[in-house]
């Protein structure tokens, strides 16, 4: 994703900090599994992106 493409928009329907009182039991399991889902995925990306910066820092500096 370039910087000027827009943001894609939230699929799962959830907002950081809503409200939860309202919300099922089932509801909030759901919704834990889904957010757990995406916290494994940014991690995935995260730990990558450190491999790609090591590695560029290694070329270039000879050290990591």
């Amino acid at each position: 994703m370039d910087w000027d493409e827009p943001k894609a928009k939230s699929q799962s329907g959830h907002t950081i900090g809503e409200p939860l009182d309202k919300l099922s039991k089932d509801e909030l399991e759901s919704r834990m599994k889904s957010l757990e889902g995406e916290i494994a995925r940014v991690k995935a990306e995260l730990e990558q992106k450190k491999k790609h910066e090591a590695a560029a820092a290694e070329l270039f500096t000879g050290k990591s």
